[in-house]
C-alpha cells in the first residue's frame, strides 16, 4: 500500500469516481490498520494515538464548558442539560464514557445538528440511509449505550460490527481523509474543531469557520485559568 500511495491519491483526490469504485480497486482501505496507515501517509499524524491523547487532555475543560453553558437558558442549554443529566446517571463514569460525552455534546455546544451523522438501527428507513454521504448507524438509542456500529459512506454500509461509537467515529474521521471527502455541511464547526484541537492536524481544512476557533479560544482560556500549559 505504501508503494502505490501516490497512484492511489491521483485516482481518489479528483473526486470523479464513487467510493465503491475505489474500494473495488483498493479493498484494503477498509481494513482498520490501513485506514490509520493511509491517514498517516496523508497527514503524518498517528490518528489513533493522537486523537485519544488530545481528547483526554481536553476532556475536563470541555465538560466544564458544557456545564457552564448548561446552567444558562435557551435551547442549547436545555439540550446540554439533557445529555449531562444522562451522563451523571451512569453508574460507571469511566474514560470511554467521558470521551463519548465530549464528542456527542460538542456539536450541541457548537449549535450544530448531528442527526444526519448519527443514525439508529430500526428507526431510519433504508431510503433515508441511501441518501447519506456519511453516517454512523448505532444499535442503541441511548447516547451512552453500547452495541455494534456501522459506517455508511455514499449511502452504503462499508464497515459493520464496530464495537463502539468512539472507534467508529475515529475510523469515519480517517475515511474522510482517505477518500478526500468534505465534512458534513451541518457539522463543519464540529469536525474542524476536532481536526484543529483533537487530531493536531494543522492546518484546518478549507471551510473552517469562526465558531470552532472561538471554542478553541475558550479551551485555551480555561486552561490558562487552571494554570496548565496548552500546546496547540
Amino acid at each position: 500500500m505504501q508503494t502505490t500511495f501516490a497512484l492511489r491519491r491521483q485516482e481518489i483526490v479528483p473526486g470523479d469516481k464513487p467510493i465503491k469504485d475505489h474500494l473495488t480497486r483498493w479493498p484494503a482501505l477498509l481494513m482498520e490498520s490501513q485506514i490509520f496507515a493511509e491517514f498517516h501517509r496523508i497527514t503524518n499524524v498517528n490518528l489513533c494515538k493522537t486523537f485519544y491523547a488530545e481528547l483526554d487532555r481536553h476532556t475536563q475543560t470541555l465538560i466544564g464548558l458544557y456545564r457552564k453553558k448548561a446552567s444558562c437558558t435557551g435551547k442549547i442549554a436545555e439540550a446540554l442539560q439533557l445529555i449531562l443529566r444522562e451522563y451523571d446517571l451512569q453508574e460507571r463514569q469511566d474514560v470511554n464514557l467521558r470521551r463519548t460525552l465530549v464528542l456527542r455534546a460538542l456539536s450541541i455546544y457548537l449549535k450544530e445538528d448531528d442527526s444526519d451523522l448519527f443514525k439508529r438501527f430500526g428507526q431510519d428507513e433504508e431510503s433515508d440511509l441511501s441518501q447519506c454521504p456519511l453516517a454512523l448507524q448505532l444499535a442503541s438509542q441511548d447516547v451512552f449505550g453500547g452495541g455494534a456500529v456501522s459506517i455508511i459512506l455514499e449511502g452504503s454500509v462499508v464497515m459493520a460490527e464496530i464495537s463502539n461509537m468512539l472507534d467508529a467515529f475515529l475510523l469515519l474521521f480517517g475515511l474522510i481523509f482517505v477518500f478526500n471527502m468534505e465534512y458534513p455541511k451541518k457539522l463543519v464547526n464540529t469536525f474542524n474543531f476536532i481536526q484543529k484541537i483533537l487530531s493536531e492536524n494543522s492546518p484546518v481544512r478549507e471551510g473552517a469557520v469562526a465558531t470552532a476557533s472561538c471554542l478553541c479560544s475558550a479551551v485555551v482560556i480555561e486552561w490558562k485559568k487552571s494554570g496548565r500549559a496548552l500546546m496547540l
